[in-house]
């Protein structure tokens, strides 16, 4: 059944995309937690998403594992339409491989408000977990979120190939099944063997799992290991541990308008 494209007065909340954080229950913003404490219908991302996050709550929750995108939005619709507070709960930051385009497409062709409320990304409890800095002063000011080409493709200009040539950080999410493609683009594209990767299972999760190598030996070192999926890969000069270059906000040489 279609929602109808004219909601009853009763139905004041909008659909809330919510991201839930990397998986450390204390990594989902204190909004997002009052969302959830005050939520009447959830749909969450299955075993990415960490269950104890729905702890306590009073919503009704459903596991969006098994369902297709159409019995998704039926129940975002369906708790619209009666008035409820409805979450849908995507892991880390759902801007980034969250799917929600074709969710927030479908809210509108019926004319259903929603707001999207951002998480922690993956690739930033990899950072922490790794108590690394993405950005390092004279050596690389860029950092690109990306994947490698599986099942679904990736244009051209944007395969790994092609983005090594920045010599940038680069957080790859998605890909660690094909870590032999990865290592093969990436020194193809430029990226020196010896440059510093590393492989970060389940971020902030309890079970956090980290591996560290070059392209040279990161192949070898998944092999040996249990990592399968679930994993951002980082890789790039910030992170050697021999840099030594300093920021200027905090030299004191440096004139500054803010610090």
């Amino acid at each position: 059944m279609e929602p109808s494209k004219s909601p009853p007065e009763a139905a004041l909340h909008p659909v809330v995309f919510l991201g839930a954080g990397p998986g450390d229950p204390e990594l989902i913003t204190l909004k997002g937690r009052r969302l959830l404490d005050s939520a009447d219908v959830v749909v969450y991302a299955g075993s990415l998403v960490n269950v104890a996050l729905l702890d306590g709550i009073t919503a009704v929750c459903h596991d969006s594992a098994a369902m297709d995108l159409e019995a998704i939005m039926q129940v975002l619709a369906q708790g619209y339409r009666d008035g409820l507070l409805v979450v849908r709960l995507h892991t880390g930051d759902p801007a980034i491989y969250g799917a929600i385009r074709e969710q927030m497409q479908w809210l509108d062709q019926f004319d259903i408000p929603y707001e999207v409320v951002p998480g922690v990304s993956s690739a930033f409890a990899a950072a922490a977990a790794l108590k690394k800095e993405l950005t390092v002063p004279e050596v690389t000011q860029t950092v690109i979120f990306t994947r490698q080409a599986g099942r679904t493709p990736v244009p051209e200009p944007e395969s790994l190939r092609n983005l090594a040539r920045a010599q940038a950080t680069m957080c790859i999410f998605l890909s660690v099944s094909m870590m032999a493609r990865v290592v093969e683009d990436l020194t193809a594209g430029g990226y020196p063997p010896q440059t510093p990767i590393a492989v970060v299972e389940r971020a902030s999760w309890p079970d956090q799992q980290i591996l560290r190598g070059t392209l040279a030996d990161i192949t070898a070192k998944i092999h040996d290991s249990q990592i399968k999926k679930t994993a951002m890969i980082i890789v790039g000069p910030a992170l050697a541990e021999d840099s030594r270059n300093a920021s200027k906000l905090y030299d004191a040489a440096f004139s500054h308008e803010y610090r």
